[in-house]
């Protein structure tokens, strides 16, 4: 489980990394909390940074149910593409929103096929 839980926390490190993003920006942009809007570019690293605690509930708990039920190292093998894709994904939308999805299909993706190998692996315990 080694190999998970070092996923598990560059994950959760890069989303602490994307809120510090974020308060720069506040700082850059001159947008005062609480405000979420005022200036495109905050908008975008503020999209990123929400857009990644979205994914990020369905994640880290996936990828532990999944390692229960399935080999670890494969399991942090898809977890490692989540995190490979949001850095896609907040490279491409800070430049161009449009071009989000690349990224976003890399940390999708990842996300809800450890949350189905996850049900997989629970009915097939349940039926045994």
């Amino acid at each position: 489980m080694g190999w998970v839980d070092l996923v598990s926390v560059i994950a959760l490190l890069q989303f602490g990394f994307f809120g510090i993003l974020v308060g720069r920006a506040r700082g850059q942009y001159g947008i005062r909390a609480p405000a979420t809007t005022g200036n495109e570019m905050f908008e975008r690293m503020y999209r990123v940074h929400m857009n990644t605690l979205e994914l990020l509930v369905v994640f880290v708990p996936a990828m532990y149910l999944a390692a229960k039920y399935w080999a670890p190292e494969a399991v942090a093998g898809v977890g490692a593409i989540y995190v490979v894709g949001r850095m896609v994904y907040w490279k491409s939308y800070i430049k161009d929103p449009a071009s989000r999805s690349l990224g976003y299909g890399l940390s999708a993706f990842p996300a809800l096929g450890l949350l189905f190998a996850a049900l997989v692996g629970v009915a097939l315990a349940a039926l045994k």
